[in-house]
C-alpha cells in the first residue's frame, strides 16, 4: 500500500517482517489470527496521517518473519521477547522508553502479556476483541473450554500438531483463512471434521463487506505461501503460557488502558465473559482501565470492520499523553 515501508530487522533470534509508516510517537499494532500486519492497514494510514510512527509487524509464524518448527516456540515469553527486542531496534530506550500498543485477537493477549511483564515499555495500551483474562490456578485452559463446548471447538480443534493442518489442506490453506476472517456471528466456532465450515467447496466464500477480493488475496496468497502451522503453534500453547504465568498470580495491569469490541464479537458471548466485562471483574484486574467499550453491530473483526471509528478512538486516546 502507498507509502507504506517494509523492512526486516534481526529480533530475538528470528528475522521479523514489519510494515511502517509515518513519523512521531510510535504505536506498535499486533495482529491476530488468522491475521498479518496487513490487518492493520487502515490504521497504520490512519494513524501515520495523524502525526504518529504506526509499525506492524508480522508476528513469530506469520507472513514475512520466520517460523520456527517447534510448538515451544511460540510462548508468551518467545513473543514478547521478539517484541522487546522490536522496540530495542526501532525504538531504542534513550530515544523513546514508552510506546503505544495496539492489539486484536492473539496480539490482545500478547499485547496484555507485555503490560504484565514489561510495563516500563508501555506508555498506554488499546486492546481490541480480547479482555484480560489473568491466570487462574484452578482452570486449565484447554480442558476447560474442551468442558465449556466439546472436542469439535476450534481451539481444542488446534491443539493436536499436523491435525488441523492437513485438514485445512484439504480445502485449501488459503480458502480456510477466508472462511476464519469471514467468521462473524456471536456463536462459537466449530471445525467437525469432514464439515469444517458447513460450505460447499465449489461455492466462493461469502466474504464480509469489510474484506475486499484484494484484501481476500492478500490474506490467502501469504498463508499458501507460508502455511498455518506458525499460527495455530499460538493455541498449541495456551497450556504452557498458563504455567508460565503462575508468577503473576494476582497481578494487574498497571498501564492505562482502554478497550473495545464488538457485541456480535464470539468473545463477548464466551460464558461469564460479559459479567467479567461489566460487573467489576475487569476493572479489578486492570485498574487504570479508563473504558470498555462494546459497540453494536460489530463483530470480532473490529479493526476492519470500522476502521475510521477505531482510528478515532485511538487517537483521542493516546492523544492526551503527548
Amino acid at each position: 500500500m502507498e507509502g507504506i515501508q517494509h523492512k526486516t530487522v534481526s529480533v530475538n533470534g528470528i528475522n521479523m517482517h514489519i510494515a511502517e509508516k509515518g513519523e512521531g510517537p510510535l504505536i506498535l499494532f499486533l495482529h491476530g489470527f488468522p491475521e498479518l500486519w496487513y490487518s492493520w492497514r487502515n490504521q497504520i494510514n490512519g494513524l501515520a496521517a495523524l502525526g504518529y510512527r504506526a509499525l506492524a509487524p508480522d508476528l513469530r509464524g506469520y507472513g514475512g518473519t520466520d517460523a520456527p518448527d517447534s510448538v515451544a516456540d511460540y510462548t508468551c515469553c518467545h513473543v514478547v521477547g521478539d517484541l522487546i527486542a522490536l522496540l530495542d531496534t526501532v525504538a531504542p530506550q534513550e530515544k523513546e522508553d514508552k510506546v503505544f500498543v495496539v492489539g486484536h485477537d492473539w496480539g490482545a493477549i500478547i499485547a496484555w502479556y507485555l503490560c504484565l511483564f514489561r510495563p516500563d515499555r508501555v506508555k498506554a495500551l488499546y486492546n481490541l476483541s480480547v479482555p484480560f483474562i489473568p491466570y487462574d490456578p484452578r482452570f486449565k485452559p484447554v480442558e476447560t473450554w474442551k468442558a465449556f463446548y466439546g472436542k469439535d471447538h476450534y481451539i481444542v480443534r488446534f491443539q493436536e500438531p499436523g491435525v488441523m493442518e492437513a485438514e485445512f489442506a484439504e480445502i485449501g490453506v488459503g480458502r480456510a483463512v477466508l472462511e476464519l476472517l469471514s467468521y462473524r456471528v456471536p456463536d462459537p466456532l466449530y471445525l467437525p471434521k469432514g464439515n469444517l465450515f458447513g460450505q460447499p467447496l465449489d461455492s466462493p466464500v461469502n466474504l464480509p463487506p469489510w474484506l475486499s477480493e484484494k484484501d481476500a488475496d492478500y490474506y490467502a496468497t501469504q498463508f499458501q505461501i507460508t502455511g498455518i502451522t506458525g499460527a495455530l503453534n499460538y493455541y498449541r500453547n495456551f497450556d504452557r503460557n498458563w504455567e508460565l504465568s503462575a508468577p503473576w498470580w494476582k497481578s494487574q495491569i498497571k498501564v492505562p488502558v482502554k478497550f473495545a469490541m464488538g457485541d456480535l464479537d464470539l468473545v463477548y458471548t464466551m460464558p461469564g465473559m460479559k459479567d467479567y466485562i461489566h460487573n467489576g471483574g475487569f476493572n479489578r484486574d486492570v485498574p487504570f482501565l479508563e473504558e470498555a467499550l462494546v459497540i453494536n453491530g460489530v463483530s470480532h473483526w473490529i479493526h476492519q470492520e470500522i476502521p475510521d471509528q477505531i482510528n478515532q478512538l485511538l487517537f483521542d486516546f493516546f492523544s492526551k499523553f503527548h
